[in-house]
């Protein structure tokens, strides 16, 4: 029995919803593997960090971290709870484009952006570019020159926080590949560039210590340290920062052994840490952003599965194999990532043997879980993978030519594909025939 599943989630006849959908229903009519996601989840996120603001009287903005989950749909739920945005490649900001998004609304991360992709940016007016080392400075201020334009822009800073997490999704770290170094003087001399241009409109800082982080001490941490960087600033270059954007990384619940705080709690945490500092050095109270992804996409995600075939040996632990695998959610071979999955018939039933959930492609590593207590389950049965939500289908691939699954949106019991189905015939059309 899956604690996670509560009695809300079951229908009369005992079967997993989402979204208010019967989950059987929902692989029969649009097949497996699916990704489905339950759209209230993700509203009722959106509102519970933004009640944590209001309730602190201070100007802010939830941009959801798009890399998690992005796609025309999830651009349009967003904007429509009043969420703001943050995209990391012009794929992203093509799809907020396309969705109608704000561009006043979206912020242009990344550590390697293209000139076409600051082209992009300031042709559609992006609100925030967040500059992220000395090379992009000197990009925008061609482009700006090019299309004298004028543009408003945070920077990155590496904060010097490791938090405790995977190595692979730390990013505060001193020697992080992201944003400017504070030891060095960097991040001083980056904004000595940015306030000498007239077409950068210098708004505030950023910094983002990682992903997945369960601990407050690492937020608080960064919050004090960002007021400090801004006070420096003040006091060096007279320079005010509106804005102290403090990232997210705020940790989900993924299996029985996580123990995380409400996402809003951290943030409660973080805004009191800035006021806090910002009392102390006398500063202006600037405006809070926090940048979740993983917390908002995360939990409202399920991933269906239909059981193929089984393996025993004497002695070892069997597979049960889905018709899904590291092509949908790469993390588990990845990241070494857990999650916990029910049979959508009676998610709630007793678990009868613990099991190695694999998956179908041609590689050893497709493992989806090493070690998942399931009922008896026979081929044909239907799986539900729990929290999928954020960096499954955004990582997918054609690993071994499958196409990627369809996602469907579940709102009030009724459901909608937001992203069809690959065919065959989609894995090849970019293809050109050698000419021998």
């Amino acid at each position: 029995m899956d604690e996670q599943i509560t009695e809300q989630q079951l229908n009369a006849a005992g079967h997993l919803t989402i979204g208010g959908c019967d989950a059987l229903d929902l692989a029969q009519e649009y097949g497996t593997p699916l990704v489905v996601y339950d759209v209230q989840q993700i509203r009722q996120q959106i509102r519970a960090f933004k009640r944590v603001f209001e309730e602190n009287n201070v100007d802010y903005a939830v941009s959801y971290a798009s890399k998690a989950f992005a796609a025309v749909a999830m651009y349009q739920v967003v904007a429509a709870e009043g969420g703001h945005t943050d995209v990391v490649s012009g794929g992203e900001l093509y799809t907020a484009i396309k969705a109608g998004f704000p561009m006043a609304n979206v912020s242009f991360h990344g550590n390697n952006k293209s000139r076409a992709e600051l082209e992009m940016a300031v042709e559609h007016h992006v609100g925030t570019i967040m500059i992220d080392n000395f090379h992009e400075i000197d990009l925008l201020a061609a482009v700006l020159e090019e299309q004298n334009a004028t543009t408003d822009v945070m920077l990155r800073i590496t904060p010097g926080i490791s938090a405790h997490t995977n190595k692979y999704i730390q990013t505060g770290q001193v020697d992080s590949k992201f944003g400017f170094d504070l030891q060095s003087g960097q991040a001083d001399e980056a904004l000595a560039k940015v306030l000498a241009n007239s077409r950068m409109k210098m708004k505030g800082l950023h910094a983002h210590i990682g992903s997945q982080i369960f601990e407050l001490a690492g937020f608080e941490g960064v919050a004090k340290k960002l007021v400090e960087v801004a006070a420096h600033w003040q006091e060096k270059f007279g320079y005010q920062a509106q804005v102290i954007n403090v990232g997210g990384g705020f940790g989900i619940r993924y299996v029985k052994d996580d123990h995380p705080l409400a996402p809003e709690e951290f943030v409660d945490a973080i805004i009191k840490a800035i006021k806090k500092q910002v009392a102390q050095t006398g500063l202006a109270m600037p405006a809070i952003w926090i940048e979740p992804g993983r917390s908002i996409a995360g939990p409202a995600g399920y991933n269906l599965y239909t059981v193929g075939s089984r393996k025993d040996v004497p002695g070892l632990k069997p597979y049960v194999t889905v018709d899904g695998g590291m092509g949908d959610n790469i993390r588990p071979a990845l990241y070494e990532a857990q999650y916990e999955t029910v049979l959508a018939r009676n998610p709630r039933t007793k678990t009868v043997e613990h099991v190695r959930l694999a998956g179908k492609y041609c590689e050893s590593g497709d493992i989806l879980s090493q070690d998942q207590a399931l009922p008896a389950t026979k081929p044909g049965d239907v799986l539900a993978m729990l929290d999928t939500g954020a960096y499954g289908y955004s990582m997918a691939s054609n690993y071994n030519r499958n196409p990627r699954p369809a996602v469907v949106f579940a709102e009030n019991g009724k459901a909608q594909v937001v992203i069809k189905r690959e065919t065959f015939e989609d894995l090849i059309h970019l293809d050109e025939p050698y000419q021998q």
